[in-house]
């Protein structure tokens, strides 16, 4: 269950982090705000990737705790999760040579939900039994 858990965590987190690279690229052509400086494909992957591999593990730990009732308890908690991340840009102190602040939290944002979103999206092919037996 782990390994099929972790599997998809990874794999989630790398799509939610190329999805974020793409949006943050749309975003930046659409509005002609560069973040490229704080905001770098990088991080948006690793921090994707962060995402889906601590979903993977609190999911098989809720899981086994909580048996049948594991996978509410785990999209519970990791939705709240997702919503309470983005206290973190919310309070970023941009630096001051940065010409349109306003719009940094309309770019980052919408990525705090990616990782959940690729895990909820991938999870029926990965695992089709939430329910660990005895």
């Amino acid at each position: 269950m782990f390994k099929r858990a972790l599997f998809l965590g990874i794999v989630s987190g790398l799509l939610a982090g190329i999805a974020g690279v793409i949006y943050a690229r749309i975003y930046y052509s659409a509005n002609e705000a560069d973040f490229s400086k704080i905001v770098t494909a990088v991080k948006i992957i690793s921090a994707s990737l962060f995402g889906g591999v601590f979903a993977a593990i609190g999911y098989t730990l809720l899981v086994h705790t909580f048996k049948t009732r594991g996978e509410i308890v785990f999209n519970l908690l990791f939705t709240i999760l997702s919503f309470a991340s983005l206290l973190l840009p919310i309070a970023y102190k941009l630096p001051l040579t940065i010409e349109t602040p306003e719009l940094f939290a309309g770019m980052v944002i919408p990525m705090h939900f990616f990782p959940a979103l690729g895990w909820y999206t991938l999870k029926p092919v990965f695992i089709r039994e939430a329910i660990i037996k005895d």
